[in-house]
């Protein structure tokens, strides 16, 4: 007789299964449609998928009921079908394993995206329901998982307890750099899950295994009970009209025996892994031993960049943004000696000191341009239309704005360049953008009224005095349009008869990817030179081993050589920036003598790695 699940935790780490919904849509199966009711009409696809996690090795399965309550399910006219649906659920779990293995029942939060202000006692109702239906078919435990909010986890573990005493584990998911939306601190958050009984508590969802491992490293003090960690396969990118996700299964088994040491007991995965991900798991933690990390050697230290607040750049200038607005564009700019555009990431809060501050140091060490993305990865930050306003004005350097497709429709995208060109900012960057479903605000809409392509010939439309619905303007406006560019694909033609396409539609020069690897900076070089515009190679400096990791397996169009995560591996702080400056002083160097155009990529708002990598090119282009 197995053990209880409490029991197994103790004893040893388990495995747990994978995604459900992204597997079902790997497999074909529309979007749109109530997944879980898949259990009451097509049993045998679910019990099929249960069974594969089962074969790979995992021994925690979780039933496919995490919207399965009534509130979820009336989005699809299901909500008289609740009880079934549930434990149908468990029924096509059970039948797919043995005795060896635990079914928990998947609960899923319900205060989320459009139903966050629904009533208590209908929040109540619906969690009891769904709870009563799952405990009596006779689940192992009970998952809840992707709560945002402790207040709502808190009310739904209250409604377990009350009604078993089986196993409860509670998951957050994880926003961004180990934060809950609700930020009560994790610690705390445990504790009080920990007097209300839950027994296992961890991450799920929103975030790739580099994020989950951030939320763990977070923590403030020891955390009691057993550890559970659910990530996601990366961050998804849209290719060829399918959502797909980038961490492999190698990385899921290094990933989980980092896991491991930090104390996790259960450990599976969420959107995006399969099979093969779970079957990595397993196999990496059998026998499994604690590993104690080696310290790595330290790179030498740079000198310490002290820069000027923002504030005190401005007022050395007060006609600082009319003689910015008088210099050549990046593209003239480009055509005489080499140019340095910077990317700084507007905040995710209300407070911009520090990007001010960043801005004003890489004006001072002579970069061209600041550019400011627009919400990447569907991550909600500060307009980058207001900070341009600012810097321009305050700082006297000129903004380059990215313009998603995602967020506005034909209305909001006219108006948004309007806005604008009023502000005489006239640099921009045409790209897609993420998809908002896999964002912080995962109920909000993806408009996509137009494609990269068409937005492009919209701008420049604008420069002929002609608005999108093709009426004439009382005047023309002066937009110099960028385009983005992935050169970190296997077919490299391909993406550069994309970009063909996109000159033709008016693009008057190129942004890249961030590239790691000396021989495709030359590739990227050789494949491009017979362009009509300018190309400014992205180069965006590490700033840790775990970051160059979570970068190489989870963020769509980055790839990592082998030398570069070798040299990252075990490096944090200081020395791991140390060193990521210093690998993208190497990929200048060979970048310089074939492009002219140098566009540095900030993390994390480490802008003094900005404002050396800046200096260098000046150094080695003798321009000082």
């Amino acid at each position: 007789m197995k053990p209880d699940l409490r029991e197994a935790l103790q004893q040893r780490i388990l495995t747990g299964d994978g995604a459900m919904g992204t597997y079902l849509y790997q497999m074909g199966f529309p979007v749109g449609v109530s997944y879980e009711e898949f259990n009451t009409i097509r049993p045998d696809v679910i019990e099929n998928i249960h069974r594969r996690y089962y074969e790979a090795g995992a021994r925690v399965i979780e039933t496919n009921t995490f919207s399965a309550n009534m509130e979820k399910l009336s989005k699809y006219g299901l909500e008289n079908e609740m009880d079934a649906i549930n434990r149908a659920g468990v029924r096509a779990a059970r039948a797919a394993i043995s005795n060896d293995a635990y079914v928990v029942g998947a609960v899923g939060s319900i205060r989320d995206g459009k139903l966050k202000n629904l009533r208590t006692a209908k929040v109540i109702e619906a969690y009891q329901r769904q709870m009563h239906a799952l405990l009596d078919e006779g689940v192992d435990g009970l998952l809840l998982e992707t709560f945002y909010d402790l207040d709502e986890m808190l009310l739904a573990l209250r409604i377990a307890r009350s009604a078993s005493n089986v196993p409860v584990i509670c998951q957050f998911a994880v926003e961004d750099v180990g934060r809950t939306q609700e930020g009560n601190g994790m610690k705390h958050a445990f504790d009080l899950l920990q007097e209300e009984g839950a027994d296992v508590v961890g991450f799920n969802c929103r975030s790739g295994p580099n994020g989950i491992m951030r939320a763990i490293d977070s923590i403030t003090g020891p955390v009691t009970l057993p550890l559970s960690v659910y990530p996601n396969a990366g961050i998804p990118d849209y290719i060829d009209g399918k959502y797909t996700y980038s961490a492999g299964p190698e990385y899921f088994a290094e990933s989980a025996l980092r896991f491991a040491d930090r104390g996790a007991r259960l450990i599976g995965g969420c959107c995006g892994t399969t099979p093969e991900h779970i079957k990595a798991i397993a196999d990496a933690l059998e026998g499994y031993v604690p590993q104690i990390g080696q310290t790595a050697a330290l790179p030498t230290m740079p000198e310490k960049i002290i820069v000027k607040p923002a504030e005190k750049l401005a007022d050395k200038d007060s006609n600082s943004s009319k003689q910015a607005l008088q210099e050549p564009s990046i593209v003239d700019l480009v055509l005489k000696r080499h140019t340095v555009i910077v990317e700084l990431d507007p905040p995710r809060d209300l407070d911009i000191r520090k990007f001010m501050d960043g801005a004003a140091a890489l004006k001072e060490a002579k970069a061209d341009a600041v550019t400011m993305a627009d919400n990447s990865l569907a991550v909600t930050r500060m307009s980058n239309i207001a900070l341009a306003a600012l810097v321009q004005e305050k700082v006297g350097l000129r903004p380059l704005v990215h313009i998603a497709c995602r967020d506005r429709n034909l209305i909001g995208t006219q108006s948004h360049m309007m806005g604008l060109d009023a502000l005489d900012i006239d640099h921009v960057l045409a790209v897609t953008g993420d998809p908002a479903r896999f964002g912080d605000l995962p109920d909000s809409s993806s408009v996509y009224d137009l494609t990269s392509f068409e937005m492009i010939r919209m701008i420049k439309q604008l420069n002929d005095g002609t608005a999108f619905s093709g009426k004439p303007l009382k005047q023309k406006a002066k937009f110099v349009v960028g385009a983005a560019f992935n050169p970190n694909v296997k077919h490299l033609d391909k993406a550069v008869q994309r970009l063909e396409r996109k000159i033709k539609s008016g693009a008057d020069y190129i942004m890249t990817q961030p590239v790691y690897d000396p021989a495709l900076i030359e590739r990227i070089a050789e494949s491009t030179k017979h362009l009509s515009v300018p190309v400014f190679i992205g180069i965006m400096p590490l700033a840790s081993g775990r970051n160059a990791e979570y970068l190489h397996n989870e963020v769509p169009g980055i790839q990592l050589s082998d030398e570069v995560r070798a040299r990252m591996a075990g490096l944090e702080g200081e020395a791991g920036r140390a060193e990521g400056v210093q690998i993208a002083k190497e990929l200048l160097d060979a970048a310089l003598p074939h492009f002219k155009g140098i566009y540095l990529i900030t993390p994390f708002m480490f802008y003094d790695m900005g404002v050396q990598l800046t200096q260098y090119v000046w150094e080695k282009t003798e321009r000082l």
